[in-house]
C-alpha cells in the first residue's frame, strides 16, 4: 500500500482487498469484551476537520483509539485557523507535534493531496470538497461483501445527488476497482459534467434499473451545497429518484439497500424501507470504525505490528 490514503483510485485490487481481509480480521476483536489493541501504542493520529462531520470523525477517533494510538482532534472552528492560518501552517504545527497520521477533511477538492506534499506522516482523507471519500467507500464495499458474499459481477446502483457526492466518486473506483458492474441513477442536472470517462454505466430511469441490482445506494440530497435549482421540487425529486415502499418491492428479494447517511428521510429513502432488514444502514456505521481500523493499522502499523 502508499503511505497515504488519497483516493479509492490509488488503490489496487490487491490493495483493497488487503484492507477488506483485515477489517474481516478486526471485525472479530470488535466482538470481544475488550475490544482494544497495543498495535500504534505510541503513535499520534491527529483527526483535523475543517468541516462538521459526526460518523466520521467519531469513528476515526474510536478506530485510533482501539488500536492505542494517542488522538489529537482538531477543529477549525475555535482554532487558529479561525483566524486566517493557513492549511500550510497548520500542516507545519502538526508536524512539530510529530503526528504519525493526518486524518483531513476540508471543503477544498484536493487539500489532502497539499498536505501530503507538507507532512512526513501518512494522510487519510475523510472527504475532501465533491471530490473524494475512499474510507466511505471501502466500508460500503465491506458492508456489501459481507451481506452479498463477493463483490465481482455484482450490479449495484448508486441513485441521487452524484454532482455532489465524495461517496460516489470514491465507491464507482473501488467497487471497479473490486470487479463490480456500477449504475449511476440521477437526473442529468445532478450528473458530473465528465461523468462519461467514470468506469460505470449511467440511467436517468430508476425504475428500470432497481429489478437487476444487488445493491442499491441512495445518496443524500445535499442541499447545503446547491446553488441553484437542480430539479422543480423536493416532492418531483422524490417522485422520480426516491425510494419507498413500492420501488423497494421491485428489487430482487435478496437485494440490499444502502445509505452513506446522513439521511432525508422521506426525500431519497423511506422510513420503512431505511428501517427495513434487507438495509445495511446501521451496519456501515459499525463498520466504518472496523474499516477505519485496517487503514491506520496498514498504514501505521502494517507488518511490524
Amino acid at each position: 500500500m502508499n503511505r497515504d490514503l488519497i483516493s479509492a483510485g490509488d488503490l489496487t485490487r490487491d490493495d483493497a482487498l488487503l484492507i477488506l481481509d483485515t477489517a474481516e480480521e478486526l471485525a472479530r476483536v470488535s466482538e470481544r469484551s475488550i475490544k482494544k489493541l497495543p498495535t500504534l501504542r505510541g503513535r499520534t493520529v491527529v483527526n483535523l476537520f475543517f468541516e462538521d462531520s459526526t460518523r466520521t470523525r467519531i469513528s476515526f477517533e474510536a478506530a485510533a483509539k482501539r488500536l492505542s494510538a494517542d488522538v489529537i482532534n482538531f477543529s477549525a472552528k475555535g482554532s487558529s485557523v479561525s483566524k486566517g492560518e493557513s492549511l500550510k501552517d497548520t500542516a507545519l504545527t502538526l508536524e512539530a507535534m510529530g503526528a504519525d497520521a493526518v486524518v483531513i477533511r476540508h471543503a477544498a477538492s484536493g487539500a489532502p493531496h497539499r498536505l501530503a506534499t507538507w507532512v512526513h506522516g501518512s494522510v487519510v482523507n475523510a472527504g475532501d470538497g465533491t471530490h473524494e471519500h475512499p474510507t466511505q467507500a471501502l466500508l460500503d464495499a465491506f458492508s456489501m461483501r459481507r451481506r452479498l458474499g463477493g463483490l465481482d459481477g455484482r450490479k449495484i446502483a448508486i441513485v441521487g445527488d452524484v454532482l455532489h457526492s465524495r461517496v460516489a466518486r470514491s465507491n464507482v473506483l473501488l467497487l471497479h476497482t473490486l470487479g463490480a458492474e456500477v449504475t449511476l441513477v440521477a437526473p442529468p442536472t445532478l450528473l458530473p459534467v465528465a461523468v462519461d470517462i467514470w468506469p460505470c454505466a449511467v440511467s436517468y430511469d430508476l425504475d428500470a434499473v432497481l429489478p437487476k441490482s444487488d445493491a442499491v445506494m441512495m445518496l443524500r440530497v445535499q442541499k447545503e451545497r446547491m446553488n441553484a435549482s437542480y430539479f422543480p421540487s423536493e416532492r418531483e425529486y422524490s417522485r422520480r429518484y426516491g425510494l419507498d415502499r413500492d420501488r423497494f418491492a421491485k428489487m430482487p428479494d435478496d437485494a440490499i439497500v444502502m445509505h452513506p447517511g446522513p439521511m432525508n428521510r422521506g426525500m431519497e429513502i423511506a422510513a420503512e424501507v431505511a428501517d427495513s432488514p434487507r438495509s445495511t444502514i446501521v451496519e456501515q456505521v459499525a463498520n466504518g470504525v472496523t474499516i477505519r481500523m485496517a487503514v491506520l493499522y496498514l498504514l501505521l502499523g502494517g507488518d511490524t505490528a
